[in-house]
Parts: C-alpha cells; sequence; structure tokens
C-alpha cells in the first residue's frame, strides 16, 4: 500500500531569499482573491462555475496587466488556483464554508509540485527562481518527495515535504481496545479508568497574551514599534499552537501504540462552539457564560486529536471508530437504563435503577467502547434512544420533543 507522508523542517534563507518568498507568497495570494473575486462575480451574472484549467488560461493576461507577477514562478500561481477550486468543491460538498479572500499576514505558503532539488547530505533545498537554501534537517525523509511547501510562521519559514513510498500492510501489535470520552475538566478518560489532565495551552498564555495585545493597540499601526509589538503576539500564539500539537502528538501516539481498536465520540465541535450572541432581533443568553464555554472547548483541539488518531492508527493496522455520543454518560454500564437523573452531578454517575456508582466520564467511554463494538460488529449505532423510551412508563402521556419530531418527519 502507498503511504503519503509530510516531513516539515525550519529554512534558514538569507536576507534577499527572504524578500523573494514574501514576494512569492504575496503574489500567491492575490492570485487566490482575484479568482474569487471572479467566480462571485460571475455567479452573481448567473453563469456556471469556472474551472481550474478555464482560469489558469488566464494567468497570462493577468501578468500582461500585473507584470511583478512575472517575478514568481508559474507553478506556484496555478497551484493557488488549484487551492481556490478545491476550496470552493469543498463548499459544494458541505464540507467547508464558502471560500473567503486570503489576508496579508496570515496563513503566507507558496507550494511546487516539482522542479526542486532535495540534499539532505549537505542540509539544503535548491527551489526555483530562490536557489539553494540550508534547513535544519533534524530527520532522514523517507520515500519519493512528490512536491514541497514553503510556509510562513512567525518570523520562521518552513519547507513541509510530501512523500510517498509502498509499505507492508500494517499489523497492529497491540489486541486491545478501548473508548475514550473527551472533556474540558478532564482532556480523556478512559473506558480502564485512566485519564489524562488537559493541557490548557491558551488558558495559560492569557493574560500574558491579553498584556502584549493592550500594548499592540497602543501603537501606531505599523509604525515600527507596532511591528515588533506584532510580532510579540504572533510568537505568542505560535508558543500555544505548538504547545499543543507536542500534546496532542504524545497522546495520539501513545494510544494508536498500546491499542489495535480506539472507539471516540463522533463530535460536531463547530457545532457546539458556535457563538450564543444571537442577532439584532433576538439577542442570546448566557453569552458570556458560552463564550467562556467555547474557548475551553477550542483550546482542548478534540478534532486535531480525532484526525491524528485516525492516521495514526492506520499506519499502525489499528481502526478508529466514531459513535454518536448521545446518551453516553446518562446510560447504565451495568443494565442500560437511560435517564437524566443518573448523573447527578458533572462527574458523579449514580444508576436510580440499579444503584451503579461511577465517575460519570469513566461511564462515557464505557458506553462508547460498547457501541463501538456494536458498530464494528453490525454497524449497529446504539444512540440509546430506543432504551430511554422503554424506561418511560406506557401510561405517562408525553409531549412531543424536538428529537421525536424529527424523527416521525423521517417515517
Amino acid at each position: 500500500m502507498k503511504r503519503l507522508q509530510a516531513f516539515k523542517f525550519e529554512l534558514m534563507p538569507n536576507g534577499g531569499q527572504q524578500q523573494s518568498m514574501r514576494r512569492f507568497a504575496g503574489a500567491r495570494r492575490f492570485v487566490y482573491n482575484k479568482a474569487l473575486d471572479i467566480q462571485k462575480a460571475n455567479y452573481a451574472a448567473g453563469g456556471k462555475f469556472i474551472g481550474y484549467v478555464d482560469m489558469a488560461n488566464r494567468l497570462p493576461e493577468w501578468k500582461k496587466e500585473f507584470e511583478w507577477l512575472k517575478e514568481s514562478p508559474s507553478q506556484s500561481l496555478q497551484q493557488s488556483l488549484k487551492d481556490s477550486e478545491r476550496a470552493f468543491k469543498n463548499f459544494f460538498e458541505k464540507r467547508a464554508d464558502f471560500p473567503r479572500p486570503k489576508k496579508k499576514g496570515r496563513g503566507e505558503s507558496f507550494r511546487f509540485p516539482q522542479g526542486f532539488e532535495i540534499d539532505q547530505g549537505n542540509s539544503r533545498i535548491k527551489l526555483p527562481k530562490l536557489g539553494w537554501i540550508r534547513y535544519r534537517n533534524s530527520r532522514g525523509i523517507l520515500g519519493t518527495a512528490k512536491n514541497i511547501t514553503i510556509s510562513q510562521s512567525g518570523a520562521k519559514w518552513f519547507a513541509s515535504i510530501q512523500t510517498e513510498r509502498e509499505v507492508g500492510q500494517p499489523i497492529p501489535a497491540a489486541t486491545s481496545a478501548i473508548g475514550i470520552d473527551v472533556g474540558i475538566a478532564r482532556f480523556a478518560t478512559m473506558s480502564d479508568g485512566s485519564f489524562a489532565l488537559p493541557l490548557n495551552s491558551f488558558k495559560k498564555r492569557e493574560q500574558r497574551l491579553k498584556k502584549y495585545q493592550r500594548r499592540m493597540s497602543r501603537k501606531v499601526k505599523n509604525s515600527r514599534n507596532w511591528h515588533k509589538a506584532k510580532r510579540r503576539v504572533q510568537n505568542i500564539h505560535i508558543h500555544i499552537g505548538n504547545a499543543r500539537k507536542d500534546f496532542l502528538h504524545k497522546k495520539t501516539s501513545d494510544l494508536s501504540k498500546n491499542h489495535a481498536m480506539v472507539a471516540v465520540e463522533d463530535l460536531q465541535v463547530r457545532n457546539m462552539s458556535r457563538s450564543a450572541a444571537g442577532n439584532a432581533e433576538k439577542s442570546g443568553k448566557n453569552v458570556a457564560a458560552k463564550s467562556g464555554l467555547n474557548k475551553s472547548i477550542l483550546d482542548q483541539g478534540w478534532f486535531e486529536f480525532r484526525r491524528q488518531l485516525e492516521y495514526k492508527l492506520n499506519w499502525s493496522g489499528g481502526i478508529l471508530i466514531a459513535v454518536p455520543p448521545q446518551y453516553t454518560s446518562q446510560t447504565c454500564p451495568c443494565c442500560g437504563h437511560v435517564a437524566k437523573e443518573n448523573r447527578q452531578t458533572q462527574a458523579k454517575f449514580e444508576c436510580v435503577d440499579c444503584g451503579y456508582e461511577n465517575h460519570a466520564d469513566v461511564v462515557g467511554a464505557m458506553n462508547i467502547l460498547a457501541r463501538g463494538y456494536r458498530a464494528a460488529a453490525c454497524g449497529e449505532e446504539g444512540s440509546g434512544l430506543a432504551r430511554k423510551r422503554k424506561t418511560k412508563p406506557a401510561s405517562v402521556k408525553q409531549e412531543p420533543t424536538e428529537v421525536t419530531m424529527r424523527e416521525a418527519a423521517h417515517v
């Protein structure tokens, strides 16, 4: 089987190369935004979506109109148009929001699909129109290099090399399975009773970040002192992101090596962290509290945790199963009774039917693992809705809820 893997290294360009890279990234951003404006105008006029080939045929005209585009490699500009097409396809298939314009200073990057050379022995990379650039050779590159992406993070530049190589079918060394319940008080609680405390990378640096953001707001915009303050703010954001990535990589590597199957909740993080501010006509409730909760949710990195777990388990021969999260902490793992009263507090679980007691997060992880087994065996979701209805007395007349009305609409 073929394995795609990326190897990222810090570059050490000279002053002229840094200037050229900033210019290439700006040209790539300009082409992306111009293609986005054309697509919007074309849609408003009732036209069909313009594909990559038709859009790329306009590049020579743009270079005549904007002479400075000729200084940038044509490959990186063409790749920018491919990125634009991919963004629209993700939007059409409801995997992402409508594409937004690229902003200067955010995600500056450009890509070369060919024409580059890698000299690992001398720790240098040759790029079109840039020449040889030294890099910090922290590990060997495995496989055949397919493309290289140059990106900026703060004041540093990085090269991400995507490779392809043939590997044998992986066989998991471990045979155990585990369920994981993610949260805020506990980052991850396992079905075997163990748990991992959260890192809270943003929360630890929040006050320091506010301090330097206030200093930056008091400077004259685009002045030399303003740029110095901006770099300090950027460095704090970079430290937050790096600490979170390091934490998640360590946790996911440990789980993927020690378990052949991992069951997690299929959480919709975007919906869970949506703002409660409302609009001008209907204002939201408990906006400050929800804002703090959203901040805590996003600080955990649940989506990245699941993404890393998935590809690492695939590489080790394991499997990741996502199950519905409904009622996982309200279902008794001993007798199957489902009731809101089972979870008396945030941490305490006590079944009102059989009296089973445990930590609520451990109960959730146990139920997630059980649903993972059912999903792996026969594709059963096991969300607990059917069992919850059985616990209700038949003589009690219930008002239609949002869940029952939605289910009735699909019958």
